[in-house]
């Protein structure tokens, strides 16, 4: 087990080191590939009305007029030692793990992420924990009752869960829940955990349930063909045989059994959440991080699109690792293997 486990870190830290190498060369080496030169990379980085003392400077400030590979180097070295910005008559120190600062708005961007984290933590945390239970307690008993009145009317949902876009559930649930009925607070009503409990509570309701209704389709249907499958197999014939509870024979036997797909696809799931948190964010108005990103992308701030794909793609590779890990407390062949 402990052998598993170091294999699987050592193999999530190599994911890193190579999500680091395309983040960094989707920003730095694609563009001179694609024919663009050095004052031309800098100027998309200085701003959209840059004058040529700004590009001089942000090409000296960011080293763009240095080998790529030296470039890379410290690009690492920042994120692990930190580095010093020449600003002119004074020198700022970025510590460890730096990401650079903000054109928009000369803030740190690992700052600026851990602010904007705990809003796209909060949504992701309750979508995902409404889609699982939801999803998987849908699929168990769409597979018990078989062909019943229940499971048609659940697996018609589910399509249309996975059919329609989230931007017009989002707009649909606002327009009945918020404007109409007046139930539930409307977009931008967003208050943090720490500021104001219930509000917090009833700004991200809404939120959950549109996002949660997207994956829960999938993973419903996901649980329902897993339960067809493992109900049919010998063990659970032989679970049967011994005496075992009904409940027991579903749950410890079949369901246990068809869980390791519905774990891998919930991993995935987490680690590319920020697409859908950019579309349920920005219908919410969410302050979260897909709605910095989507500002970032607008207006030309690519430290800040450079530090929100390298955290979306360090939380893939962690969600993953995690999956890995939960593969053995879930099925002991891993463990055997």
């Amino acid at each position: 087990m402990l052998a598993y486990i170091t294999r699987r870190f050592l193999s999530a830290a190599v994911m890193l080191l190579l999500v680091t190498l395309v983040t960094f060369g989707t920003f730095f080496w694609l563009p001179k590939l694609a024919g663009q030169t050095t004052d031309q990379i800098a100027a998309s980085y200085a701003g959209r009305a840059s004058t040529v003392e700004a590009i001089e400077a942000t090409k000296q400030r960011l080293g763009l007029d240095q080998p790529v590979l030296v470039q890379y180097w410290h690009y690492l070295k920042a994120i692990a030692v930190g580095r010093d910005y020449d600003a002119g008559p004074v020198t700022d120190h970025c510590p460890a793990p730096c990401l650079g600062y903000s054109f928009r708005s000369s803030q740190p961007v690992l700052g600026t992420l851990l602010d904007r984290a705990p809003a796209t933590a909060s949504l992701a945390a309750g979508a995902a924990l409404l889609w699982l239970t939801g999803g998987i307690l849908t699929g168990v008993v769409s597979a018990l009752r078989k062909g019943s009145l229940w499971d048609r009317a659940t697996m018609i949902i589910a399509l249309s869960g996975v059919s329609l876009p989230i931007y017009f559930t989002g707009l649909v649930s606002l327009a009945l829940f918020s404007y109409t009925w007046r139930v539930l607070p409307g977009g931008g009503s967003y208050r943090p955990l720490t500021d104001d409990p219930g509000m917090w509570f009833r700004s991200l309701v809404l939120p959950w349930v549109t996002l949660a209704f997207l994956y829960a389709a999938m993973y419903a249907r996901l649980t329902r063909a897993g339960m067809l499958e493992m109900m049919n197999e010998d063990f659970v014939r032989t679970a049967r045989v011994k005496g075992l509870p009904e409940a027991v024979v579903v749950t410890k036997h079949a369901l246990r059994a068809c869980m390791t797909p519905i774990v891998t696809v919930f991993g995935l799931d987490l680690g590319l959440l920020l697409g859908g948190a950019v579309l349920t964010e920005n219908t919410f108005s969410i302050p979260g991080l897909g709605e910095l990103a989507i500002t970032s992308i607008q207006s030309g701030d690519l430290p800040m699109v450079l530090g929100v794909t390298l955290l979306t793609a360090v939380s893939v590779v962690l969600f993953n690792l995690v999956v890995d890990l939960l593969y053995a407390v879930i099925d002991p062949r891993v463990r055997l293997g």
